[in-house]
């Protein structure tokens, strides 16, 4: 049988390529394999009887991949959790994921590694030179060593490791909202997100940058260069064994201009406090915005319903935080808004743990009562829930309605005065007051005259917002009567408009 079939198929074959020139040539495929044809095309008559076509081998069910979870940990393996809660120098069992290499030398790699839950730095871990090569962006390693720390950073030292089956690259985290607060080094060590900060000089001469912390450096080492947000500054530096003077970030810090405001991407490290350890800057993006439509809990007034309500009664909003005022006792008082109004929190009820959750941006609900106080209107004896959502207000320009009636409408919103006059301030000439009588002293409220279209205002740097410690406390200390400045801030009322600034900049 076996014989007549291949002599069917070469008569067959032969009468296919008779006719090639009449018409289309077979396909490769359709030749390719003559198990799997059930006829063969022929125009002459079979010179025998036909054979039974042949069966099809039997096609075996699709199956699916198995799901992989490249996250689930190996016996033994500690949970993020489990590695932050043990103690300082003893050992530990992690497994993660390279996200970058730091250095190699003399057999041992420094790297940042990082999972889901959070991040680690791998130092001087023992590596070949061969190893290092393999332990590429996104590559899973079991790590075991021991838990230390040195000036704030927690690391892990003295380690060895193996290659595992796996890959993730994290994505940054943004935790602009964090900075200046407690919750901030749960984030050590993650690859992270900071947008909008201002560069500040450096040193007394007003660099933007220094080699080394100090500037007694050169191009090659380290880079040092002073960020700030919401009147706070940070010192960032690109390490120069993570990203060394080829690199475009180390370009873009040396060309950094006092006054610019970047985002930034980095590693969040620790050194006597955060020092995060950029890898890339970039002018800032546009500002966050809220969604056009605005979506009331049930029971939960629009601001317009807010700003109708009777004094004395009782309210429910929803908003976000924009800044945090002050803490004690177990009261809170908050500047919040959402895309339609703001709100002024006074002394609302918020335990120190609970305090520490309201960051920039973050979502409230909040049930308290409707009160003024020569002319600022608030929400007192309030509680609060947090709520999903973020949300952060850019600062809105009311320079042209200084001394109008429509400014009040604006009220405890962060808003922007651009091209004011410093003015002086008393019979001495000062250009500020401590209190505003001038009976206090550094520490105490800032008072200070500005001029536009000839009205004078009084504005004032409240120091439960910003002490003196901040940039704007400093910088209003510094002003000259004369100076042209633009200032950012919440439109805060006392006997008429007297906003709580929180950003000066001197353009004049």
């Amino acid at each position: 049988m076996k014989k007549f079939r291949v002599l069917l198929m070469t008569m067959a074959l032969a009468l296919v390529v008779a006719g090639c020139g009449k018409s289309e040539e077979t396909s490769k495929d359709e030749s390719k394999d003559s198990k799997t044809e059930s006829s063969v095309e022929a125009t002459a008559e079979p010179t025998a009887e036909p054979t039974a076509e042949p069966t099809a081998e039997p096609t075996a069910e699709p199956t699916e991949a198995p799901v992989v979870d490249v996250f689930a940990k190996s016996e033994g393996v500690m949970t993020y959790a489990e590695y932050a809660a043990a103690e300082l120098e003893t050992e530990v069992v992690v497994e993660a994921f390279v996200q970058a290499k730091q250095s190699w030398w003399e057999d041992k790699a420094t790297v940042y590694a990082q999972d889901e839950e959070g991040a680690y730095f791998l130092y001087n871990m023992a590596c070949s030179e061969e190893d290092y090569e393999k332990l590429t962006q996104g590559t899973k390693i079991k790590v075991t060593g021991y838990k230390t720390a040195w000036s704030g950073e927690v690391e892990i030292v003295d380690a060895t490791f193996e290659i595992m089956e796996g890959n993730y690259v994290a994505e940054a985290k943004d935790v602009t909202a964090m900075l200046g607060t407690d919750a901030l080094i749960d984030s050590q060590n993650q690859f992270v997100a900071f947008k909008g900060m201002t560069v500040e000089a450096a040193n007394a001469d007003g660099a933007a940058f220094l080699y080394k912390w100090d500037g007694s450096g050169q191009d090659g080492d380290d880079l040092y260069f002073n960020v700030s947000l919401d009147g706070n500054t940070y010192t960032f530096t690109v390490e120069s064994y993570l990203c060394d003077n080829t690199t475009d970030v180390y370009a873009a810090v040396k060309n950094l201009k006092v006054g610019d405001v970047i985002d930034m991407e980095g590693f969040l490290y620790w050194y006597e406090g955060v020092n995060p350890h950029i890898t890339a800057v970039a002018e800032a993006s546009a500002p966050v915005v809220a969604p056009v439509e605005v979506v009331k809990g049930e029971g939960v007034m629009t601001y317009a319903e807010y700003a109708a309500a009777e004094l004395e009664t009782e309210v429910t909003i929803e908003a976000y935080v924009q800044a945090k005022q002050s803490w004690w006792e177990d009261k809170a008082t908050v500047y919040a808004q959402d895309e339609e109004g703001a709100y002024f929190l006074y002394n609302m009820a918020c335990s120190e743990e609970d305090y520490e959750k309201l960051t920039q941006g973050t979502k409230i609900k909040v049930t308290g009562y409707k009160t003024a106080w020569s002319g600022e209107v608030e929400i007192v004896d309030a509680t609060f829930e947090i709520l999903e959502g973020n949300y952060v207000a850019e600062a809105k320009d009311v320079t042209e309605l200084l001394g109008t009636d429509e400014l009040i409408n604006y009220q405890n919103q962060f808003v922007t005065f651009k091209g004011l006059t410093v003015e002086v301030l008393n019979d001495s000439g000062d250009a500020f007051l401590y209190k505003w009588d001038g009976s206090g002293q550094d520490g105490d409220d800032l008072y200070f005259n500005v001029n536009y279209n000839g009205n004078t205002y009084t504005f004032t740097v409240e120091s439960y917002l910003c002490d003196n410690t901040t940039d704007v406390y400093a910088a209003v200390k510094n002003l000259q009567v004369g100076d042209v400045i633009d200032v950012e801030g919440f439109l805060y009322w006392y006997e008429g408009v007297n906003p709580h600034i929180t950003a000066v900049k001197v353009v004049e």
